[in-house]
């Protein structure tokens, strides 16, 4: 009873720990997702003789291209969107008079103001600041996550070596491999998904008319990555947007465009490509994006699943802990796992 109250105060103060010092672990984080990303594209440069620095080199040169055009692209739609606002501000106060108009033939009185406050253009850029807040704190440290980045992809080739210094080498190496692997696979997937459904998003919100579709494209390829409420948070913006700029039908088109491509990939092209790789239940899927977001911030959310993974796979290393890892499991995954 003793050591179970030990082993839950220490987990207590190293939740603490980790949410206090979220400047310093975030950064390296993503160095770590990056350098397992980076790993493949590295190891086939290498394997073709390039030598390990220049492979790294090389590699980041391509990972910094990919990101600054991004930013730009990104950033030009929210030069001008911002530009606009007060274009917009003047088209809600007609549209709050329709809703007001529409909800009082109804018997339900709702003041202008409220409904301008509910409106407010502003508004469509908060939930692209929220989470630009985070990234942006991150692209602070960028010098920090590239150097990172470059020594952890630098140290993989000799991790095998040291790993033989471990009590049980083979198990050491089989549980880094299965570790990497499985984040691998999930970002690997997770990015090609994204990506399927941001320029689905950017193509239909230009047969609708919506401006600023690569904005709300990329968006939608981001926050993809926050499972069950990412694919939600991201519509919303584009909606209000829509609803301002070509009025109610705009709007229910808009909608229905982001309600069939998130039910078409999320019901049938997503559970296909992922199989088991994920092995969570959903409500730990739930649970992580939570307990990650309040512990690291916006990019903790970000990368929920693969460090509930990478926890998953920690706690089914030993015997006292593997039952924890079954309740993180689901049905099929529980049953692989104590089969093992």
């Amino acid at each position: 009873m003793t050591r179970d109250a030990l082993l839950m105060a220490s987990l207590v103060v190293l939740i603490a720990g980790a949410r206090v010092a979220a400047p310093i672990i975030v950064p390296i984080l993503v160095a770590g997702v990056l350098s397992i990303i980076c790993a493949t594209p590295t190891s086939w440069l290498t394997s073709h003789k390039v030598p390990a620095p220049l492979a790294v080199a090389v590699v980041m040169v391509g990972l910094l291209a990919i990101s600054f055009l991004a930013l730009a692209l990104i950033g030009t739609s929210l030069a001008e969107l911002s530009n606009d606002l007060p274009v917009y501000q003047a088209t809600v106060r007609d549209r709050t008079r329709e809703v007001a108009a529409w909800l009082g033939g109804r018997g339900i009185e709702v003041s202008d103001q409220v409904l301008q406050d509910l409106f407010n253009p502003s508004r469509m850029l908060r939930v692209v600041g929220t989470l630009a807040s985070g990234l942006g704190g991150l692209l602070g440290s960028i010098v920090l996550v590239l150097l990172t980045t470059v020594f952890m992809l630098l140290e993989m080739s000799e991790f095998p070596a040291k790993a033989l210094a471990a009590r049980r080498p083979e198990r050491t190496l089989a549980e880094m491999h299965r570790v990497t692997d499985n984040v691998k696979r999930y970002m690997a997937l997770k990015t090609l998904i994204s990506l399927v459904t941001g320029v689905s998003v950017s193509i239909w919100l230009t047969v609708v008319g919506v401006r600023y579709v690569l904005l709300w494209g990329a968006l939608a390829f981001l926050l993809n990555y926050v499972p069950n409420i990412g694919s939600i948070i991201a519509a919303i913006p584009a909606i209000l947007l829509a609803y301002l700029q070509l009025g109610l039908g705009g709007a229910i088109a808009t909608a229905v465009g982001y309600l069939v491509i998130n039910m078409v990939i999320g019901n049938f092209i997503e559970p296909r490509l992922f199989g088991r790789e994920v092995g969570l239940s959903t409500l730990v899927v739930f649970l992580s994006l939570v307990f990650w977001g309040w512990v690291l911030g916006p990019v903790g959310m970000l990368l929920s699943v693969p460090l509930t993974m990478i926890v998953k796979i920690g706690l089914e290393a030993s015997e006292q802990t593997r039952w924890i890892a079954v309740l993180l499991g689901n049905k099929v995954a529980a049953e692989e796992t104590i089969s093992v």
